[in-house]
This record gives structure tokens, C-alpha cells and sequence, in this order.
């Protein structure tokens, strides 16, 4: 299976940065083949300019620039979403890869009012996220980035498809032991991805 990895962290020391490099490493050891898109090192461009917003709706003209993004995206048969959440939220980079890739003609068609999904090639769907809050805080405020993941996302891509969710809450209490295992669970099953 062709995987798309999405990746944004800007730190190349960072946990974030091998959790990255775990999740690639396990899913080419299954015997997947992995596009690792990380966005930060290829330089990629989150901000959605006047010009492309007014051409947002005019699909092929909407990704000019962007068909390498484009182009891996409709390749991929599974996508894995490995980041951190900040204010509960994704990092503006991949918020932004989202505003500008995803776009009506490339991940869904719209026509009369109607949207029509157009991911139905990517058959699974993976993330790997570290949270600096609790469990309960992220519950609390609605947990947006499990929301995005595991009904927007999923709703867009094969009907049915399955859903691993791993995440590592509280990284602002951490530990050396609690890091190892959550990269230890990140390896077991992404092996099984």
C-alpha cells in the first residue's frame, strides 16, 4: 500500500521529529511503500494567498503550484497524519497544507451546493499526535484534532475505512519512559498499519 505521511514540525531533534521517523521506518518495514512528506523541511507554503482563494473553486486553475502536493495525495491509498497539537489545534503549516491541497476537484467535487467526497482510494487512516494537555483538558475543550481526524477526514476518504488513533497526552509532564513507550507503541502498530 502506497502511504502518504504528513508531517509538521519545524524541530529536527524534536520527539515530534522521531515520531515521524519511527512511523516511516514501521510502515516501510511492513512492506508499505511510504511518501514522507515532511512539510517543513520541503519548504511548504500554509498561507493561502488573495489569488488563490479567488481561484479556490476553479478546479484544474486552483492548483497551480501545488500539483507535487496534489498528485501524492491522489497516489495514496493510506494516509498517516504524524503531528503535534498546539492550543489544541494543528500547527498552522499543516492547517494550512489542508486549506491549500485540499481542494474542490482534487479532495472533493461540489456541484448545485452538493459536496461529493473524492478520497475513496485512500482505504485506511492513521495519526500520530502529542497533545501538551491532559486527556481530560483535550476532552473538555472538544478535542478538535481527534474530531478532524476520526469524522472530517474519515468522512472523506473510503467508506468504512479504519481509524488508528495514537496519542500521546501530557507531554508538558512527560517523561524519558513515557516517550520511549508511546514510540514503542507508535512502532508496533504502525507495523501493523
Amino acid at each position: 500500500m502506497r502511504v502518504l505521511v504528513l508531517h509538521s514540525h519545524p524541530v529536527e531533534e524534536s520527539y515530534g521529529k522521531a515520531l515521524f521517523r519511527q512511523t516511516c521506518a514501521s510502515l516501510a518495514e511492513a512492506g508499505h511503500t511510504v511518501d514522507a512528506c515532511d512539510l517543513y523541511a520541503e519548504g511548504f507554503d500554509p498561507v493561502l494567498s488573495a489569488h488563490g482563494r479567488r481561484i479556490y473553486h476553479d478546479y484544474p486553475d486552483n492548483m497551480a503550484g501545488l500539483e507535487s502536493y496534489v498528485e501524492r495525495l491522489k497516489q495514496a491509498e493510506g494516509l498517516v497524519i504524524c503531528t503535534p497539537v498546539w492550543n489544541f489545534g494543528f500547527p498552522a503549516m499543516l492547517k494550512g497544507y489542508f486549506d491549500r491541497v485540499w481542494l474542490p476537484g482534487v479532495s472533493f467535487g461540489l456541484q448545485d451546493g452538493k459536496l461529493t467526497p473524492t478520497l475513496r482510494h485512500i482505504r485506511k487512516l492513521g495519526a500520530v499526535l502529542t497533545y501538551g494537555g491532559t486527556p481530560m483538558r483535550a476532552f473538555l475543550v472538544g478535542d478538535p484534532p481527534k474530531k478532524i481526524i476520526k469524522r472530517v477526514i474519515r468522512a472523506q476518504i473510503a467508506i468504512g475505512a479504519p481509524v488508528k488513533f495514537l496519542a500521546h497526552y501530557d507531554m508538558n509532564n512527560c517523561t524519558e519512559a513515557t516517550r520511549a513507550a508511546f514510540l514503542m507503541r507508535v512502532k508496533t502498530e504502525m507495523i501493523h498499519f
